[in-house]
């Protein structure tokens, strides 16, 4: 079996990948705002508040992320069973990384729609 190249490995490259696959998936940022942004949350009204989710992805992400620590999840043993899923502590400790971001989305954003404009003219 030959040794791996140096470098090979995306974690050694940037340190900060694993955390980007983590975080950054598909659906997982929308998860965590709502989630930070509202408290806790039933199904039902997680999947009202990130629209074009399917229930089958929103289910996968949810126990992804509970795989992860990011979220918590309640089970209620009554009639009708209820189901609550909360921010983790561990998911909360990624507000200041959101806030950074959403502050850096206000302030770059319209310069990349600009770039983004001024390279498809030039195609």
């Amino acid at each position: 079996m030959a040794a791996a190249l140096p470098g090979s490995d995306p974690r050694l490259a940037c340190p900060i990948a694993p955390v980007v696959d983590i975080v950054f998936s598909r659906w997982t940022t929308p998860i965590l705002w709502v989630l930070h942004t509202y408290g806790r949350q039933r199904f039902v009204e997680l999947e009202r508040r990130i629209t074009r989710i399917t229930p089958k992805v929103l289910t996968q992400r949810l126990r992804q992320l509970e795989r992860d620590g990011l979220v918590v999840r309640t089970y209620h043993a009554e009639v009708p069973p209820r189901v609550e899923y909360e921010i983790s502590e561990l998911g909360r400790s990624l507000a200041p990384l959101f806030a950074h971001l959403a502050d850096w989305s206000t302030e770059n954003l319209p310069r990349v729609e600009q770039a983004r404009a001024a390279y498809d003219a030039g195609s």
